[in-house]
C-alpha cells in the first residue's frame, strides 16, 4: 500500500471505532517508514472532527468513548517511535482541560508530543478550576498555560480563564493557548488567547514559537 493508502486506512479504521484495525495500521506505518508525527496529525484531525459531531449532537457519548479507545490503541505504537530530540529543554507548560469539561482525549495526546519534544509539563487533568492554571503555573515558574474544550457549553470556560489570569494580574506573565473541537481560531482571538493549537501537532508548533522568544533554564527538580 502507497503512503496515502495507509494514511487513509488509519482514518477509516479511526472513523469506525476499529481498535485492532487501527494499531495494525500505525505497525504497518511504522514500517513503511513514515513518519509516525504524520499518523498522528491524521489521527488529531479525524478525532477534531468526531469531537464536533459530539459538541453539534450527531453522534453519542458512547461513540466519543470508542473513539478515544481506539485513537489510543494506535498512539501507544505512534508515541513510542517519535525519537527525542537533540535540544533537552524547550520550556514549561501547564495544561488542563478546562472547568466543566471531562473529555480530555486531545489534551492527553498534546501532553505525550509536548513531553516527546522536551517541554517540561505538568498536567492538571479535566474539568480544572480557574484558580488551579493559576496556582500551578506559579509554582512551575510557567511558560505557557495550555487549556482545551470540547464541548460548545464548556468553550466559554476558556475566556473566564483568560479574565481569571487578568483579575489576578498575572495575563501578561504566561502566553495563553486555547484547543480543542469546541474552540476555532477565531474565537481564540476573540477572547484574547496568545495562541490557538488545531491539533496536537499545531499545539506543539506553536508552544515552540513561544517559548524560542524568551528560553529558560528548567527548574531544579
Amino acid at each position: 500500500m502507497s503512503k496515502d493508502e495507509l494514511l487513509s486506512k488509519l482514518r477509516e479504521d479511526l472513523l469506525n471505532y476499529d481498535t485492532k484495525a487501527v494499531k495494525e495500521d500505525a505497525e504497518r506505518i511504522i514500517q513503511a517508514g513514515i513518519s509516525p508525527l504524520e499518523a498522528i496529525n491524521v489521527l488529531t484531525t479525524s478525532m477534531r472532527e468526531i469531537g464536533e459531531k459530539f459538541a453539534t449532537g450527531e453522534i453519542f457519548l458512547t461513540n466519543l468513548m470508542m473513539a478515544g479507545d481506539t485513537m489510543v490503541s494506535a498512539m501507544d505504537v505512534l508515541l513510542a517511535k517519535i525519537p527525542r530530540e537533540a535540544v533537552p529543554y524547550k520550556g514549561k507548560v501547564v495544561i488542563g482541560t478546562i472547568k466543566g469539561d471531562i473529555h480530555d482525549i486531545g489534551k492527553n495526546i498534546v501532553v505525550a508530543l509536548l513531553t516527546a519534544s522536551n517541554f517540561d509539563v505538568r498536567d492538571l487533568g479535566k474539568d480544572v478550576p480557574n484558580s488551579r492554571f493559576v496556582e500551578e503555573a506559579e509554582k512551575m515558574g510557567a511558560d505557557i498555560v495550555a487549556a482545551s474544550a470540547l464541548m460548545t457549553t464548556t468553550a466559554p470556560a476558556l475566556q473566564d480563564m483568560i479574565e481569571y489570569f487578568s483579575a489576578k494580574k498575572l495575563r501578561e506573565k504566561y502566553k495563553i493557548m486555547v484547543g480543542g473541537a469546541a474552540v476555532t481560531e477565531g474565537y481564540a482571538e476573540e477572547i484574547g488567547a496568545d495562541a490557538y493549537g488545531k491539533t496536537a501537532i499545531d499545539a506543539v508548533e506553536k508552544a515552540k514559537i513561544i517559548t524560542a522568544e524568551f528560553p529558560r533554564p528548567p527548574k531544579t527538580k
